[in-house]
């Protein structure tokens, strides 16, 4: 069964949306590594230029996943990532092809890389502290959720796309979903 073509109201409430959620995911991986930090690096940096260099394309890349997902939000799942204004559509394209959990990995990439640039050792304790309530969360609440929503088209999607280790290919559902991405 195809789902009915989605409005433009429904489609501009879904980019505004996602737009003002964008402020979850700045707080995670911006403003809690500047009060940790300030943003200062640390001389000598251990790993010197070749860390920060890993440092700046890891922000790098966390950013342009970051945004890649939430274009795949209000676009394909016609809805935003936060919980209280869920996706009508299961979102399976694009990087979500590779991975169900693009945004979390994206953030703990821009905030290990910010560790990596600064020098600054105590955002990967951080990021280790942050991933217990991430996984979680992801665990007990999202993935029963989409479950319970989705049923078995989720069920395909879980079986063959890792949660947090991106596949090497691009999944592809099978039917009329595999036109998508």
């Amino acid at each position: 069964m195809t789902a009915s073509p989605a409005s433009a109201r429904e489609r501009k409430r879904a980019a505004v949306g996602t737009a003002v959620f964008a402020i979850a995911p700045a707080t995670a991986a911006g403003v809690v590594p500047w009060l940790l930090t300030r943003w200062e690096v640390e001389a000598p940096v251990p790993g010197g230029m070749p860390a920060q260099l890993t440092g700046a394309v890891l922000i790098g890349a966390g950013a342009a996943v970051i945004a890649n997902s939430f274009v795949h939000f209000a676009v394909e799942g016609i809805g935003t990532p936060a919980p209280f204004a869920p996706p009508t559509r299961l979102v399976v394209g694009g990087l979500y092809r590779y991975v169900r959990n693009p945004m979390y990995v994206s953030i703990a990439a821009a905030v290990a890389g910010q560790g990596l640039l600064l020098g600054q050792p105590k955002l990967f304790a951080a990021l280790g502290l942050g991933a217990i309530p991430v996984v979680a969360f992801v665990r007990l609440y999202e993935e029963p959720s989409l479950a319970r929503k989705f049923g078995a088209a989720y069920e395909e999607y879980r079986r063959n796309v890792p949660r947090w280790l991106p596949r090497l290919t691009p999944w592809r559902a099978q039917g009329a979903e595999s036109s998508r991405g």
